[in-house]
C-alpha cells in the first residue's frame, strides 16, 4: 500500500469507520473471529475497501 495518507489522517479514518461499525454499519470485509471494531476498521483500511475519502485544503500562495 502506498503511503498517501498522513498518520493523523489514517487515525481519523480508522476512528470514523470504527464508530460507524459500532453504530451498526455493515462490515465490508470478512472479519473472521475479530470482534474489536477498531481492528475491523484497520483491516478494511488495509484492504482498501473503505468508502471514506480525505480532502486537503491548501492556502493560496501570492
Amino acid at each position: 500500500m502506498e503511503n498517501k495518507y498522513t498518520k493523523y489522517e489514517i487515525a481519523r479514518i480508522i476512528g470514523a469507520r470504527a464508530l460507524q461499525i459500532a453504530m451498526g454499519a455493515p462490515i465490508l470485509t470478512d472479519r473472521g473471529e475479530e470482534k474489536n471494531v477498531i481492528q475491523i476498521a484497520k483491516k478494511e483500511f488495509e484492504e482498501g475497501v473503505l468508502p471514506i475519502t480525505v480532502k486537503r485544503f491548501q492556502e493560496k500562495k501570492e
